[in-house]
């Protein structure tokens, strides 16, 4: 079931989930255990991200030294192109955004650029690239900015040529955008940007050459945050299972808790969680999100430690696995395989396992053959659901697994198709 939260995100085009601190340091942390000079001599940009708010800039600016960053950018966007109002009518009589609710920080009232008429309504940029207040160390307090042209959307024009100008993109994008944030990454400026009505095939020739930039620097680099749901989509699993993006170190299963704007109407279930957690106030966990990333990590390389078919059927500590095996799809020459610690070590055809297994995936250890959702299931050429068994079951779709259980036609949550690697 996909995150409420993320779904009302969506919904509503409430984006505003500001990421701790902690939780950037532990993920980012992992790629500097595996290589210490991973951002070393690199310009990382920090689109959709606000150093007066958010903790994207904050950390690295503190680390610019420790990581050898060149150049850090970060950029806002501008709270009158946000879809936050102080009322329930989001527009005034004479057609502008409510920016009642914005207040400038005390940051940004107190800089003598500071522009009353711009600053709800342009966004920012800021720069981190020497010493400016002479101090011996470049951190934080050396950040520079200005208002930019625009309201800082990602897609404009100046902020394109950012993305063109770094090595590195690293931010917490708004979740309602995320199909147009990555192919933005990749170089689509928002014209023909990949939709999920494109097939499977187009999307495949768009990555044949990889994630690559522009410009000569080669791919393109990045770590973002989204939904686990989006591993599914038409435009992104493709580059998952030609392994030119994968998630993160940071398992998916592990709480995250985000920061909102005062006044955010969030799930009160999650809201209890975030507290249980010691973050008390403004604050949500948001437990389907996962961090995307074309960065090596050294988890993503240890291959999952499994049992035969047969250990499995003796001594699986799932009920459903012990004494009983793996039931075969009607459609599709596959076993179902329910948990990842299931799958079996020596089952050479093809198993349907589930989108979680993403976070113990090993390249070395299994390929992806495929994704058994929507297009991408016919794609593989599954057989459609016969009529009388759509009748027994309402939920049946042509394009999707399914297998026979007392004469019952029963169909799993999204499965990933795999296949074990064995030595030549």
């Amino acid at each position: 079931m996909a995150n409420k939260n993320l779904s009302n995100a969506k919904n509503a085009k409430n984006d505003e989930f500001y990421t701790q601190l902690n939780d950037i340091q532990a993920e980012v942390n992992a790629y500097i255990d595996y290589d210490p000079d991973v951002f070393r001599g690199k310009t990382v940009l920090l689109p959709c991200d606000d150093p007066e708010w958010s903790n994207f800039t904050r950390f690295f600016a503190q680390n610019f030294e420790r990581f050898g960053l060149k150049k850090l950018i970060s950029t806002s966007y501008a709270a009158a192109s946000k879809n936050i109002s102080a009322t329930k009518n989001t527009k005034s009589t004479k057609g502008k955004k409510d920016v009642s609710w914005y207040q400038p920080s005390l940051f940004e009232q107190e800089s003598p650029q500071y522009d009353e008429e711009k600053t709800a309504v342009k966004g920012k940029i800021f720069v981190l690239d020497h010493d400016t207040n002479k101090n011996g160390r470049i951190d934080f307090e050396d950040l520079e900015w200005k208002y930019l042209e625009g309201d800082g959307d990602f897609r404009s024009e100046e902020v394109c040529k950012l993305r063109d100008e770094a090595d590195m993109i690293v931010t917490n994008p708004p979740f309602s955008l995320f199909r147009e944030f990555l192919a933005w990454i990749v170089g689509d400026d928002g014209k023909g940007v990949l939709t999920q009505s494109r097939r499977v095939a187009e999307c495949a020739e768009k990555v044949k050459g990889g994630l690559a930039a522009k410009n000569a620097k080669g791919a393109k680099k990045f770590l973002v945050i989204g939904n686990m749901n989006a591993v599914s989509y038409t435009e992104i699993f493709p580059l998952i299972k030609f392994n030119k993006i994968w998630l993160g170190a940071t398992g998916f299963a592990n709480d995250m808790v985000f920061a909102v704007p005062k006044g955010t109407i969030v799930s009160p279930s999650d809201k209890a969680k975030a507290e249980r957690l010691g973050y008390v106030g403004d604050y949500t966990r948001l437990g389907n999100s996962c961090w995307f990333t074309n960065l090596e990590h050294g988890r993503r390389h240890v291959p999952l430690k499994l049992m035969t078919e047969a250990d499995n059927v003796k001594f699986s500590r799932h009920k459903d696995i012990r004494g009983k095996g793996y039931v075969k799809y009607e459609n599709y020459p596959a076993i179902e395989v329910p948990y990842t610690d299931a799958i079996p070590a020596d089952h050479d055809g093809v198993m349907a396992v589930p989108r979680s297994f993403l976070d113990k995936y090993c390249p070395e250890q299994f390929e992806i053959v495929g994704i058994a959702e929507g297009e991408s299931g016919k794609e593989l050429g599954l057989k459609a659901v016969p009529k009388e068994l759509k009748r027994l079951n309402r939920s049946l779709r042509d394009g999707q697994l399914y297998y026979m259980r007392d004469g019952f036609p029963e169909k799993p949550f999204a499965r990933i198709l795999i296949r074990a690697k064995r030595p030549k």
